[in-house]
């Protein structure tokens, strides 16, 4: 409907901005990082951009980082003598450039067990563009991503990915964005949520890592697309290898936030009052050690919009249990 639309009238600009949030991200992470997110967070850029181009002057926007997960990738000196395997991280557009520090938590781990870690070496997925109506351009982002991961599934290497949306654009989307591409079924039979990939390697005896003791309650809000593709049980049974950790899920539906939904004027009343129903209140009546879980990028920020709560992406809590970060 988004692309007929846009085919008619045009495509505005916060559409454009949020299609293209892997181009944007990458521009503004880096050294200028500092600069660009004080400025985005200035009162005058949040009511110009409110007037301009409809994104909320009450929401924050995500901060860049001013180390990418690629750049801090491609100096480490984490090395596997004799890997068990090598195992393809996919690391989106959020976590590379916004939130690197869960794709290191993520490298870190894989390395503890044993894994040989590489990147895709992809931009974007296409799934920003794909949510805006940018058929298109959605398009030619798959292909571009499938030109990279399709080598690497046929070598027999799984993909694990870290953002619920785009493990779901890899597993479902690209079956009818690509049709007839036969890409599309080879690297969706590979690819695995992080969750997934460690409740498997646990099932199967191949993922040998220790985890220290945490006493604690863990209270996990899974990702609508997680929810739809898999389901919130391997989430559940990877937090529980943390020995002590009781691990509890918010019945919240949907965040509310729903990608660049939560962002946009007309939209962010409803958004917050989706949350209000029971995830903000669930989070704000927990204890203040109990760990807030969440596996996708727009629920910790609606997260954190709405209590002031910090949310880790599971793969956090493992990694710091294992001592690994």
């Amino acid at each position: 409907f988004l692309a007929g639309y846009h085919a008619v009238h045009g495509v505005p600009l916060r559409d454009q901005l949020f299609g293209h949030i892997a181009e944007l991200s990458r521009l503004g992470s880096g050294g200028f990082a500092p600069l660009v997110n004080a400025a985005l967070a200035s009162r005058p850029a949040r009511w110009l951009l409110e007037g301009t181009v409809g994104i909320d002057r009450r929401r924050r926007l995500p901060r860049f980082a001013e180390q990418s997960f690629v750049s801090w990738f491609e100096r480490r000196s984490l090395t596997v003598a004799e890997p068990r395997a090598r195992v393809v991280l996919f690391n989106d557009t959020f976590n590379t450039y916004s939130t690197p520090g869960v794709a290191r938590a993520a490298t870190e781990l894989l390395t503890g067990a044993g894994f040989d870690v590489v990147l895709p070496g992809h931009r974007c997925c296409g799934r920003p563009l794909l949510s805006k109506g940018l058929i298109d351009e959605a398009r030619s982002a798959a292909r571009q991503t499938l030109d990279r991961l399709a080598p690497l599934a046929e070598a027999g290497l799984p993909i694990v990915g870290l953002e619920p949306s785009c493990v779901s654009a890899l597993t479902d989307d690209y079956s009818w964005l690509l049709p007839g591409d036969p890409r599309v079924a080879l690297v969706a039979r590979r690819t695995t949520t992080f969750e997934e990939f460690v409740a498997g390697g646990v099932a199967s005896g191949s993922l040998g890592l220790d985890f220290a003791t945490r006493s604690r309650r863990a209270l996990l809000h899974g990702h609508c697309h997680q929810k739809s593709l898999v389901g919130t049980t391997p989430a559940h049974r990877t937090l529980q290898l943390v020995p002590g950790l009781e691990v509890a899920e918010i019945d919240s539906g949907c965040c509310g936030m729903a990608g660049a939904f939560g962002y946009e004027s007309e939209h962010y009343d409803v958004s917050l009052q989706m949350a209000e129903r029971r995830l903000l209140p669930a989070i704000r009546g927990a204890a203040a050690d109990t760990v807030v879980v969440a596996p996708g990028t727009s629920c910790r920020h609606q997260i954190g919009d709405g209590t002031d709560r910090q949310a880790h992406h599971p793969v956090e809590v493992m990694a710091r249990a294992a001592g690994l970060v």
